[in-house]
């Protein structure tokens, strides 16, 4: 659980993979044991693999992505708000679901077409006040923990998982890849209070869940070295 955590991104969550994935490549958390105890033999996942989010798979086209939400929000064009990153150049199409996690409230769900080949490469989905007033700081904390505990166990390639790593403006929750190196990106995302002499404590302000086609080279637009 996350529910207070002391210290030692809010321009969206689809710009914070890079700084994330940074800063999570310097820990990785492991579970201890009493030397008084063996250790018992612990259940290995089947390895999974990260294509998408539901029936939005990566490659698609927009036609196609259009389909996929129709078929896994019963959702009408009308509801779909087309929107574009004018700095990575990449077009969005954004909806708003409820229940995208079960009781965990409404959520914004982005789906990115790469620069050069507009086809998927990117799906956030994201909780917070502003888009449902009824997420309060306390839901925030149980979705990260509902959902740090599912990947936890759903077979990511183990030398990439990183978990529970502070922040300046939040915690990575969880960070892991499949075997073709897709990326999944859990961050909280808030504010440090510090009361008295305590350490500070995060009060989070928004739930980011990415998921990345390729979290190093991603499809985006970027200048050249010596281009300018």
């Amino acid at each position: 659980m996350f529910h207070r955590v002391s210290v030692g991104l809010q321009r969206g969550a689809l710009r914070l993979i890079g700084a994330a994935l940074f800063v999570a490549s310097a820990v990785l958390l492991a579970p201890t044991y009493s030397i008084a105890q063996e250790a018992p033999a612990a259940a290995v996942p089947a390895p999974l693999s990260v294509s998408g989010f539901r029936s939005a798979q990566f490659g698609m086209d927009e036609a196609a992505v259009r389909a996929a939400i129709k078929t896994d929000f019963a959702l009408g064009e009308d509801a779909i708000v087309v929107g574009s990153n004018t700095v990575e150049r990449t077009k969005v199409l954004t909806i708003k679901a409820p229940d995208v996690l079960p009781e965990g409230g409404i959520s914004e769900v982005s789906y990115v077409f790469g620069y050069a080949s507009s086809k998927l490469i990117q799906v956030g989905i994201s909780w917070s006040p502003q888009i449902d007033p009824a997420v309060d700081a306390q839901r925030l904390y149980a979705n990260g923990d509902v959902l740090v505990a599912y990947f936890a166990a759903a077979g990511y390639v183990p030398e990439t998982v990183r978990s529970g790593i502070v922040l300046n403006d939040g915690i990575l929750l969880f960070r892991g890849e499949d075997s073709e190196k897709h990326a999944t990106v859990l961050l909280l995302q808030g504010s440090y209070d510090k009361v008295g002499d305590s350490q500070p404590v995060l009060t989070p302000l928004s739930l980011a869940l990415l998921y990345a086609e390729d979290s190093t080279n991603p499809d985006i637009f970027q200048l050249k070295p010596g281009q300018f």
